[in-house]
């Protein structure tokens, strides 16, 4: 029999969160994120179950688009990170895969290549966030060259990426958005009749209507994880897709005082009852979250004791007389949310759904499919 952790995954719950991105900015084409396998959900499945509901899917690498159309997807792909190679662009031609260029390097690069066929471009403007993109200084410059150049298709989209879109009312968001706006007008100002923007990020989705433009990118409200710490009423009616969950492989009671796990860091305050749980940092699971981050079992909230190990983890049950070896432990999903988890753990729900590693099996849910 095999290890008890696993990971429950609910479509039908995904399809609603594409719902409400697209409740949010009904005017927009929808590129849905599917990088670093889906944010740990499993693209291929990911993709397969929303492919009717969305204009495309971007991802980061050739290896992660390659997935994709081996698979048997033939909806367009979108490169967020653009070509390394000249054999990547040879492949990104081939595949009709739509390529970022966020440096003059690559335009430089593409000019030089002999394709196939013309590739799909977009331009990545950097408003702000200083991690990949153009200056708008040069915009209009390599805007033009690269609609200009006959290794590209007669239509380049215009995009950026916000680096605060996650705090409302953001001065700095405004400010990208601004600058952003300026490119758009310069080219326009240019003879451009019409050009395509992208700008919307999950946050900006949820929480700026002025960045809500022809292509949004919703990310991690996809799989149900707002992207605010604070409340906000459409992130608050995500539904999380990724349930974690194990089951009790032992009980035991202690007497106060006694210590619990590696470097005894939790010591019982009184007479106490402590279960061991099969899943650990191996499985994914934080090895930093502290002594009294929660668990559910039973419905109810126990709470870690003492670190997290390789396998295994021990929780307080105290409180909860009927819980039973064999019980099922959520580490976070429904009335549980990753973002929760992760604040005990000193990081974000993305990286803890995104981290999650192959020995942990995946069994999807989908209503229409019967599964």
């Amino acid at each position: 029999m095999s290890r008890p952790a696993a990971m429950i995954i609910n479509l039908d719950a995904l399809r609603h969160n594409l719902s409400i991105a697209k409740r949010c900015s009904p005017l927009s084409k929808i590129v849905a994120v599917l990088k670093a396998n889906a944010y740990g959900h499993g693209a291929v499945e990911v993709a397969f179950a929303i492919q009717d509901h969305v204009e495309m899917f971007a991802v980061s690498s050739i290896e992660e688009a390659m997935q994709l159309r081996e698979a048997g997807l033939a909806k367009p792909v979108l490169l967020l990170e653009g070509c390394f190679s000249a054999s990547e662009l040879n492949l990104a031609s081939k595949h009709d895969f739509s390529v970022v260029f966020h440096s003059e390097y690559q335009i430089n690069a593409l000019e030089k290549q002999t394709l196939d066929k013309p590739l799909s471009a977009w331009l990545k403007i950097d408003t702000g966030m200083h991690r990949l993109g153009i200056y708008a200084s040069s915009g209009l410059r390599l805007y033009q060259r690269l609609k200009d150049s006959d290794k590209t298709q007669n239509v380049v989209t215009l995009m950026t990426h916000m680096a605060s879109a996650d705090l409302l009312n953001e001065p700095y968001t405004e400010q990208q958005l601004t600058e952003f706006k300026q490119v758009k007008k310069a080219i326009i100002a240019n003879g451009e009749r019409q050009i395509s923007t992208s700008i919307g990020n999950s946050g900006t989705i949820l929480g700026w209507p002025e960045g809500r433009s022809d292509y949004i990118r919703p990310g991690i409200m996809l799989y149900g994880l707002s992207p605010f710490n604070e409340a906000h009423p459409d992130a608050d009616q995500l539904q999380p897709v990724m349930t974690l969950q194990s089951k009790i492989i032992a009980i035991r009671n202690i007497d106060a005082g006694e210590r619990v796990g590696y470097g005894s860091t939790w010591q019982a305050q009184q007479p106490s009852r402590v279960a061991t749980v099969a899943i650990g940092y191996g499985d994914g699971y934080p090895r930093n979250a502290k002594s009294g981050t929660p668990v559910l079992v039973r419905e109810k909230r126990a709470y870690l004791a003492g670190r997290v190990s390789m396998d295994m983890l021990s929780i307080d049950i105290t409180h909860i007389p009927e819980v039973r070896i064999g019980d099922t432990v959520t580490l976070w999903g429904e009335s549980l949310s990753a973002n929760e988890v992760a604040n005990w753990a000193d990081t974000i729900g993305y990286e803890l759904v995104t981290r999650m590693p192959l020995r942990v099996p995946k069994t999807y849910l989908l209503s229409e499919s019967g599964q």
